[in-house]
């Protein structure tokens, strides 16, 4: 923080996986934060970093010149906000780094601004790794005004761009799931193949890393997939929920992409049976389709 600056006053509200790392990051960074999250149990490891911890979410947001808000989906977000609507002023900005529609961020926007606060829409990727370790890639979506308040405490967290207007962040991160969520189920793809021909697998990825099939997916999600770890940074039910939506802003921008509504289809086989596995449950997806093969021959480890 610069020393001439003021200093901001943060609430964060939704302090799970991927909340807590981001929220303790900004009190490391020495910002004051109060947090708020619907099981408190969640939130109280952070006391011991100084956070206040609040009741409400409209008394977490009265103490704040930023709110951040961190939570599953868009109807969540749209419930905590109508909340916290009574305690934030004129002037506060919103920045909601959960994944929602493009039309709930829009929404939220418009809303908002009726009240004198300001709204940023800036969802994130690089998962509980990337949130604990400050990179996470943040695609912000709001005026140049708000994203330059923003960068700042944004920057705490990892490397934000601005994109385009409101909504446009959530575009920006559906842009980036449908490549997560593809790279994926093919890393899966290519795992069970190579042992169904009798390769080792493992040493399929060795070989082809530094090719140009080499990815942070190959290298994470498939070392995961080879350890048949899916115990979650991201989850199953959040790639399906983002696939869903990235289907759905296709429709309302007129085009159809056939890749993702395969790659769709393959999560939601499995949303009912491990929502809450890490997204490289893709494997597990994959393997239910393909009787009797599966990739190594460790038990799977699931949340």
């Amino acid at each position: 923080m610069s020393s001439s600056a003021p200093i901001q006053r943060i609430a964060v509200l939704g302090v799970g996986l991927m909340g807590a790392p981001m929220a303790k990051r900004l009190l490391q960074a020495g910002y004051p934060v109060t947090i708020w999250n619907r099981t408190r149990a969640k939130a109280e490891p952070l006391a011991s970093l100084h956070a206040r911890i609040a009741d409400h979410p409209a008394e977490a947001a009265g103490e704040a010149d930023i709110v951040i808000t961190m939570l599953e989906d868009g109807s969540i977000v749209r419930s905590v906000l109508e909340q916290a609507a009574r305690g934030l002023r004129q002037g506060v900005l919103v920045i909601d780094m959960s994944s929602t529609r493009q039309s709930e961020a829009q929404e939220f926007h418009a809303t908002l601004s009726t009240q004198g606060v300001s709204f940023i829409d800036a969802p994130v990727s690089g998962g509980v790794l990337g949130a604990e370790a400050g990179t996470l890639a943040i695609m912000a979506g709001g005026s140049e005004a708000d994203f330059a308040r923003a960068r700042p405490i944004l920057e705490v967290l990892g490397r934000p761009t601005r994109v385009g207007p409101a909504g446009c962040g959530q575009i920006a991160k559906l842009c980036n799931q449908l490549i997560v969520g593809g790279t994926l189920s093919i890393v899966a793809e290519a795992l069970l193949l190579a042992e169904a021909g009798g390769a080792d697998p493992a040493a399929v990825r060795t070989a082809i890393r530094g090719g140009f099939a080499e990815s942070r997916i190959l290298d994470v999600h498939g070392q995961r997939m080879l350890d048949r770890n899916f115990l979650p940074g991201g989850q199953v039910k959040s790639q399906a929920k983002d696939l869903e939506n990235a289907l759905i802003a296709a429709a309302s921008g007129g085009v159809r992409l056939p890749v993702a509504e395969l790659v769709t289809t393959l999560y939601r086989s499995i949303l009912e049976v491990v929502p809450n596995a890490d997204q490289s449950a893709a494997l597990i997806a994959l393997e239910r389709i393909n009787t009797g093969k599966r990739v190594g021959t460790g038990p799977d480890q699931l949340p």
